[in-house]
C-alpha cells in the first residue's frame, strides 16, 4: 500500500536549472556551504517563500520545515507581528549609519532578558559577534591565547576554524586553508565535556589565556548539552585563573529558553554572543556581558570594533518585535517544549518498533537524530554517526515533504507554528523513511 505521504515524482526542474546557473557565478552555486547538499547528495532546492511551519520551493512543492533558517524562526516563517514591524520600519528608511531609538530599546530588552548581560553591542552576524567578543577579552586581559572546544563552531573568523564543527565538519575540512599558523598557534583545542583537558591546557599555558569560548549547548556537531558538572567547573576555573568565559548563544539564545543555554544550565558567562532570533530572522548579531569588560570597546575604550549597518533599523525592528513577543508570552517555551517532546517521543517509539537504537539528543526546541547507537556527548562520539545513512534518510523524508537539515551534524528546529498535524505527519514519515532505508 502506497503511503499517503510519499511523493514518488517530485518536480524540481526549476531548482535544478537555477543551481546550474548559480554555479557559474557563485562558488559551489551557494552562499553558505551546507546548502549545497554535498553531504546528503543531490541538488539543493531553491526556496521561494515560507509561511508558518511550511516552505515552498520554486517548483511549487510544499514542505514542513525543520531548518527554520537555522534557528531564528522560533515563531515559524513570516509571523504577522514581525512582518508588520518591518513594513512600518521600511517606511522611514533602511539604514542611516547613525544612532536610532530602536537600538537603545532592543539593547535594554536584551539586558532585561539575559541576567549576565549588562551592556551589549550590536553587529551584523554571529561571526562578527564571536570574533568581537574574543577581541574584547584579549583587550581586557592583555593576553593572546584562547581555548575552544573540538567540534564547536563559532563562525568563520580565522582563529575559530581550528577543528570546527557544523559546515566544516560536514564537508570534512575542519581546519581551513587560508588560516595562518600564527592564528592557529593562539587557538588551543580542548575536549568538550572533559574538564581535565581544559585544566591541562591552562597549566601548559599559564597566564597566557584570555578567554575560553564554548557552545554550552552545542548545535554545530549536532545537539549536545554540556554536562552539568563540567560547565560549573569550567565557570569556577575561569574565575580562579582570571580567564573570560564566553558562551556562544548565537544559536541557543532565546531558542532553548528565554535566558538561553545559560538559563538551562544555571551558569553565567562573562561575555555572551547572540544572533538569529534577536533580528527576527534578519542578518544580525550582538555581543554583551559585564559592564567593566564591555566598556573597553570603542568609543568608550581602546578596543576597536565598528560596522556601518550595525543596529540598522530593519533588523532592530524585527528583533525588537521578536524579543517583545518572547517577553510578553511567558508560556511560549512551555508550548515549544510540549511540541518538541511529542516529536521526540514519536521518533523514539518508531525506533523501538523498528528495533533500531539510534541516538536522539534534544534540548528544548533543538533536536538531532544521530545515526549511531552510541551516546553522543562530544566530538569523537558525534563523528561515529553514519552520514551515508543520514543522507538516505534525508531524501526519504524529502519525498514525504519533510525538509530536514541537509547534514547529519545539525539540529532540527521546532517552532510554535508546527501543528499537531505537522508533527504527526513527521512522525509517520520518520517511520516509513527508516523502513525504506533498511
Amino acid at each position: 500500500m502506497q503511503s499517503k505521504y510519499l511523493k514518488y515524482t517530485m518536480n524540481i526542474e526549476k531548482s535544478k536549472q537555477l543551481f546550474e546557473e548559480a554555479k557559474k557565478y557563485i562558488p559551489g552555486g551557494v552562499n553558505s556551504p551546507v546548502r549545497a547538499f554535498k553531504s546528503v547528495g543531490g541538488d539543493p532546492l531553491f526556496i521561494k517563500k515560507g509561511d508558518g511551519s511550511k516552505i515552498y520551493d520554486v517548483d511549487g512543492n510544499e514542505f514542513i520545515d525543520y531548518v527554520g533558517s537555522w534557528g531564528p524562526h522560533i515563531f515559524g516563517h513570516n509571523p504577522s507581528f514581525i512582518k508588520n514591524a518591518l513594513l512600518n520600519a521600511i517606511e522611514n528608511g533602511t539604514s542611516f549609519g547613525a544612532p536610532t531609538e530602536l537600538e537603545v530599546k532592543t539593547a535594554k530588552l536584551i539586558t532585561e532578558l539575559v541576567p549576565s548581560v549588562e551592556m551589549v553591542r550590536m553587529v551584523n552576524s554571529g561571526t562578527e559577534a564571536t570574533m568581537s567578543a574574543v577581541r574584547a577579552a584579549r583587550g581586557y586581559t592583555g593576553k593572546d591565547k584562547i581555548i575552544k572546544f573540538e567540534g564547536c563552531y563559532h563562525g568563520h573568523a580565522d582563529f575559530f576554524l581550528i577543528k570546527a564543527g557544523s559546515g566544516a565538519l560536514t564537508l570534512g575540512i575542519p581546519t581551513s586553508p587560508g588560516v595562518t599558523k600564527n592564528n592557529a598557534a593562539d587557538t588551543l583545542i580542548s575536549d568538550f565535556n572533559n574538564i581535565e583537558s581544559v585544566k591541562n591546557l591552562i597549566k601548559a599555558n599559564k597566564n597566557e589565556i584570555a578567554a575560553i569560548i564554548i557552545e554550552a549547548i552545542v548545535g554545530n556537531m549536532g545537539v549536545i548539552k554540556a554536562d552539568d558538572r563540567f560547565i560549573k567547573e569550567l565557570r569556577t576555573l575561569c574565575d580562579e585563573e582570571k580567564i573570560i568565559l564566553i558562551i556562544d548563544e548565537v544559536m541557543t539564545g532565546f531558542r532553548v529558553a528565554k535566558g538561553g543555554a545559560q538559563e538551562v544550565l544555571g551558569v553565567k558567562a562573562d561575555l555572551s554572543t547572540f544572533g538569529k532570533i534577536i533580528g527576527g530572522g534578519l542578518p544580525v548579531g550582538a555581543f554583551g556581558g559585564k559592564k567593566e569588560i564591555m566598556e573597553i570597546i570603542a568609543p568608550s575604550g581602546p578596543v576597536y570594533q565598528a560596522g556601518t549597518l550595525s543596529g540598522n533599523p530593519l533588523a532592530m525592528s524585527a528583533g525588537y518585535a521578536a524579543l517583545s513577543y518572547i517577553k510578553d508570552h511567558p508560556n511560549l517555551y512551555n508550548e515549544l517544549e510540549e511540541k518538541s517532546a511529542y516529536l521526540e517521543e514519536g521518533i523514539k517509539e518508531n525506533l523501538k518498533n523498528l528495533k533500531r537504537k539510534f541516538t536522539l539528543n534534544r534540548v528544548g526546541s533543538m533536536l538531532t537524530f544521530f545515526f549511531t547507537e552510541e551516546e553522543v556527548t562530544d566530538f569523537n562520539s558525534a563523528v561515529k554517526s553514519d552520514t551515508r545513512l543520514y543522507g538516505k534518510y534525508f531524501h526519504e523524508m524529502l519525498k514525504r515533504e519533510i525538509y530536514l537539515p541537509p547534514a547529519q551534524f545539525e539540529a532540527f528546529f521546532i517552532s510554535t507554528a508546527h501543528s499537531k498535524g505537522d508533527l504527526d505527519k513527521t512522525i509517520e514519515s520518520n517511520f516509513e523513511s527508516l523502513k525504506a532505508i533498511f
